[in-house]
């Protein structure tokens, strides 16, 4: 026998009485009920099983089962598998019939008669639970069947018995497989519906997991049907909206519609028997268990705390939802875009007034998120660096607002070009904003005025969601922020999202967002790449800036250590230093270790440069490092071309410099590597949207579309085509019509707008 080795999580077992009051919780959930309903279980033809959804069902209750927690399955199944099995045995028993009688030429006229309900799941039903412990078995999990009635509640000394059968499967690590007994079950009981905590009548499996849940003190709920979860109207039909979190007393906001192909429930069934759980304490969500893109995972994901479903909570939020912040900044947005250049100039510079009106305030804010930030001990010192604030920074903050103010009136609703198509009918191509933008930010709290304000000078709405190591500066920021843009009355533009929303729950919102910005960790930026599906994600995942100091370079400026020392948590800090062979044990060689050594710059040694010293530092690990602090890797190549290989091959397409005083050289390295920014003789940290004069940056981007380098005023809009006619049609300029194509271009004169 082949014995699974599992690591189990410690789960403990949580005071019952109150429901979960956020998705993060669930990851507390102890016991757990995952109902089946029809549609999940039944293949589209209903009759017969969906094995491969179903063994997928099965792996996730196990994953769970094996981390610690006690997993009940309420399933549905044995009428759809009973009516498969009757019918296979009603067309072999006519077929050898008909063979005997009629001859093989009236096979083909043979009918299944219809069958009763009652006696598909009498057949259905040992076949059904033989599946499950087939399945189950190969985790190594021992599963037990319970059929119940309604009677089985309602009798007191049944339900105790019940109650202590299903404690004790549980005490055994076994998972119990609970269905109603379909082959005996008796109508329900007459106005005995939902009269309470004590009592629902069990009527389908909807209302037998509610009872059972609230019966056996279960954490979690997990109702599996075949909609995404419950929708404010039918799903399918127009402005159909998931409902996210639903509330006790929200009924009267939705209107519900058929119930599933199978099955003897429907969407209000769950409803209130999900309300009726509640009540008793369980958590409940609704989700989807036939979506073939979810369903490997979908159980897992739930007790994670990741937003499927809909969730039922009693506990309503003190402030409105992301997707109701995303509305409202949707809706601000497109009034902000509307504003005049000077207006939107005029929020941006009252806003940079307020951060030097209200710079004690700010500090302040900061200050406790540093204390904080120092006690806890969670962040590194590069991050604490970020997380700082300073009269200093504020200043410089607010002098790049008022530079971005200025330009900011050349830029929503600019004339790029303008072409006559024909006689009377004119093509323009303007700028627009792209729509709405969420910007996801670690530590740093000087990101949010500088996002802010390219934000208001593209017309675009933001959302913001910073890390909580900044959340008192976040929070006195952004209410300046919504200060400003209330001058012209759109303080809405711009949100920033408190609520306990996990990064990639923001990444799902597809239809409400348009574009990502990630500012922070290289770590942070490749988990919003791979969870952002759907939306465009703009920035850089690593920032491995290289710096090559050529044979022919200048000894002052070869000492300069600036990319390294100036800020050496920033992303456009040198993170290896290349030498050109011919330095190697010459004073300039020596004079640049000495200069890192002075500043404290731990060295790591390339593989060819350990190669050449006796006792050499300790050697990198990996070529493709970013370092984040006062270290740095420092490797030997033989020529220009070696270091631009090297770049191509280790680099991250970020900033990458060259000191030489040859031009034919330098001229050659500018144009051969391939990154988003190339210097010569000049520091890997001018790469800022400010240093370039664009007066603030969104964060710097190594895509090779949309907008790359320092991403500015100008990476944050996109275009649209404007056509002006008078009645034309396409009909007009075919063969037999009378126009003909003109296409002239129309020269745009500086500034214009549409």
């Amino acid at each position: 026998m082949a014995f699974q080795v599992s690591i189990s999580l410690v789960v403990l077992p949580r005071p019952h009485g109150k429901s979960f009051a956020h998705r993060s919780e669930l990851k507390q959930a102890k016991r757990i009920v995952v109902k089946l309903g029809s549609a999940v279980v039944t293949r589209g033809d209903e009759c017969g099983l969906a094995l491969g959804r179903l063994a997928s069902i099965v792996e996730q209750v196990a994953m769970l089962q094996n981390q610690g927690r006690e997993m009940m399955i309420v399933t549905s199944g044995a009428v759809a598998f009973g009516k498969q099995r009757l019918r296979h045995e009603i067309l072999l028993s006519q077929s050898v019939r008909q063979a005997l009688h009629s001859g093989q030429n009236q096979l083909k006229d043979m009918t299944v008669p219809v069958l009763e309900a009652r006696a598909c799941a009498a057949a259905g039903q040992s076949g059904l639970m033989a599946l499950y412990e087939a399945m189950f078995t190969q985790y190594s999990i021992c599963t037990a069947q319970i059929l119940v009635t309604n009677l089985d509640f309602h009798d007191e000394q049944k339900r105790r018995n019940l109650n202590s059968t299903l404690h004790e499967l549980l005490r055994m690590n076994i998972v119990p497989i609970i269905n109603t007994n379909d082959a005996v079950v008796p109508p329900p009981v007459p106005n005995s519906d939902l009269q309470g905590v004590n009592v629902i009548s069990i009527k389908d499996n909807d209302s037998l997991a509610a009872r059972l849940a609230v019966e056996m003190k279960v954490d979690l709920l997990i109702a599996l049907s075949d909609v995404q979860g419950l929708y404010d109207s039918p799903p399918g039909t127009d402005d159909a909206k998931l409902i996210d979190i639903f509330y006790p007393g929200d009924q009267q906001s939705i209107t519900y519609g058929t119930k599933s192909r199978v099955g003897i429930g429907g969407m209000e069934a769950k409803v209130k028997a999900a309300l009726w759980a509640l009540q008793g304490g369980t958590s409940v969500i609704i989700a989807n268990g036939t979506d073939p893109k979810v369903t490997g995972h979908v159980i897992t994901d739930i007790v994670e705390g990741k937003k499927v479903g809909t969730f039922f909570s009693e506990v309503k939020p003190a402030g409105p939802t992301v997707e109701q912040q995303t509305e409202m900044a949707r809706h601000a947005g497109r009034t902000l875009a509307s504003l005049l250049p000077e207006q939107r100039g005029e929020i941006i510079c009252c806003l940079a007034e307020l951060l030097t009106e209200k710079k004690e305030e700010i500090l302040n804010a900061n200050r406790k998120d540093m204390e904080l930030a120092t006690t806890l001990g969670r962040l590194s010192q590069p991050l604490i660096n970020r997380l700082s604030l300073s009269t200093a920074k504020l200043n410089s903050l607010a002098i790049g607002l008022r530079q971005l103010a200025v330009s900011s009136r050349d830029s929503v609703g600019r004339v790029l070009r303008r072409t006559r198509v024909a006689n009377n009918l004119e093509l323009e191509q303007i700028t627009v904003p792209i729509g709405v933008l969420l910007v996801i930010f670690e530590s740093r709290p000087d990101c949010l005025p500088q996002v802010s304000a390219l934000a208001i000078a593209s017309g675009n709405a933001l959302l913001l969601k910073g890390g909580k190591e900044a959340s008192n500066t976040n929070k006195i920021l952004h209410q300046l922020t919504q200060e400003a843009l209330s001058i012209h009355g759109v303080a809405d533009a711009i949100q920033l999202v408190s609520t306990r929303e996990e990064v990639e729950d923001l990444c799902r919102l597809d239809k409400m967002i348009d574009l990502i910005i990630p500012r922070g960790s290289s770590q942070l930026v490749r988990e919003i790449q791979r969870a952002a599906k759907g939306i465009p994600v703009l920035g850089h995942s690593e920032g491995i800036c290289h710096v090559y100091v050529d044979s022919d370079a200048s000894i002052d400026k070869a000492l300069d250590v600036d990319s390294k020392c100036d800020y050496p948590a920033a992303c456009n800090a040198m993170e290896t230093l290349l030498i050109h062979r011919d330095l190697l044990r010459t004073p300039v060689f020596d004079q640049i270790i000495d200069l890192l050594r002075t500043e404290q710059v731990k060295i790591h040694a390339g593989p060819r440069f350990a190669s050449y010293l006796t006792f050499s530092p300790s050697e990198v690990k990996s070529l493709r490092t970013e370092y984040g602090d006062l270290e740095c890797c420092i490797e030997v190549v033989d020529s220009m071309q070696e270091a631009v290989d090297h770049i191509h091959k280790y680099g991250s397409s970020h900033t990458d410099v060259i000191v030489t005083e040859n031009e034919e050289t330098a001229e050659q390295f500018l144009q051969q590597v391939d990154s988003a920014c190339v210097f010569w003789n000049a520091s890997s940290r001018f790469a800022d949207g400010y240093r370039f004069g664009l007066g603030a940056e969104v964060g710097i981007s190594t895509a090779r579309i949309h907008a790359r380098g320092p991403v500015g005023l100008e990476g944050l809009l996109t275009t649209k085509w404007v056509l002006r006619g008078e009645g034309h049609t396409v009909a007009d300029f075919s063969e037999q019509g009378s126009m003909k194509y003109l296409h002239e271009n129309i020269p745009v004169p500086q500034g214009s707008f549409n």
